[in-house]
């Protein structure tokens, strides 16, 4: 068999079972579509996802689905202000019978970590994330411990109650491949949720609700390999280099998109374009993910945020200003 015709075999079939999540995920969750492609997206780019909406609009529902339409190992952790950073990385605990001190692994040792209202605990244990989610190891008396692969933190936070929370520091921001904003639903949509609900739908147990998995490890991996191979021309290189320089010399902003925005940026474009079954990255691509992954890494000027400027706009106006690639 040519190995190259092999190759795109897997590749379509990455693709296929991949897509059909959002079926799956559907069983679950009603509408979202744009904040599930968003989590596929991040775990093809081995990056990690921030959910930003109100309480009640299924965020923690979503991960619980896709975790479970991927065959992946997850775990929750509640964020409150007396969480230790023990508490999600794993402490030694002295064994009497031994006389020896051994590892208890903490919740970050999973595939898919939920982590549920992030912004509630302090910096010190938010901090605890950043080694996880950049190196993908834990270090505990000096001993590195690897993470499961794959391995993706999924945080959500509340963007209208500020009492009780700490804002997170833009040095663990930028570790956030994505910022995904779940919106209420529409009223068709709650409509059909309410619906379910009176028929019996139980959002505790999703294998009642007929989510299987329709995806594993074998498939992510396939998946990452040929994104990896999406070509991506010097235009659209140059095209992302200038959308994000363009923030740094925004009149709204404060701080604009770092290099390593950038880099998200161009990642986050190949993984769109072989979703959406190309070998190759258009213009197109770049703009239908630059919000999610660039409204995070800026920083509005206050003046700016007291007109009801927003990160979402600025990102927009630039977008229709830099020139598009031909």
């Amino acid at each position: 068999m040519d190995p190259t015709t092999d190759n795109a075999g897997n590749s379509g079939s990455a693709r296929s079972s991949l897509e059909s999540l959002r079926t799956e995920i559907s069983k679950a969750v009603v509408g979202q579509d744009p904040a599930v492609t968003g989590l596929v997206v991040a775990l093809l780019c081995r990056g990690h996802v921030l959910l930003e909406g109100v309480p009640g609009v299924a965020k923690t529902l979503l991960v619980r689905a896709l975790a479970a339409s991927l065959e992946l190992d997850t775990k929750r952790v509640q964020f409150t202000p007396d969480l230790m950073p023990s508490d999600i990385t794993g402490s030694l605990i002295y064994d009497a019978r031994t006389t020896e001190f051994s590892f208890q692994p903490g919740p970050v040792f999973t595939n898919l970590l939920l982590a549920d209202e992030i912004n509630r605990t302090p910096p010190k244990t938010q901090s605890s994330l950043l080694e996880a989610m950049e190196e993908r190891q834990v270090t505990v008396d000096g001993t590195p411990r690897p993470l499961p692969e794959p391995f993706l933190v999924a945080a959500t936070q509340n963007p209208v109650e500020y009492e009780g929370t700490y804002p997170l520091p833009e040095a663990q921001l930028d570790r956030f491949l994505l910022k995904l904003t779940v919106p209420l639903p529409s009223r068709q949509d709650e409509i059909n949720v309410l619906t379910r609900h009176a028929e019996g739908f139980n959002p505790r147990d999703l294998r009642a609700a007929g989510v299987r998995p329709v995806a594993g490890p074998a498939d992510l991996e396939a998946a990452r390999t040929a994104v990896a191979k999406t070509s991506v021309s010097p235009e659209i290189t140059a095209y992302v280099v200038d959308i994000c320089r363009a923030t740094r010399e925004s009149p709204s902003l404060t701080l604009g998109v770092s290099p390593r925005g950038a880099t998200a940026l161009l990642s986050t474009a190949r993984a769109w374009a072989w979703l959406t079954g190309r070998d190759y990255v258009i213009p197109d691509d770049v703009k239908a993910l630059a919000l999610p992954t660039l409204r995070h890494r800026v920083q509005l000027r206050p003046e700016a945020e007291m007109e009801g400027v927003t990160a979402d706009s600025v990102i927009n106006a630039i977008l229709a200003h830099v020139p598009v690639p031909r």
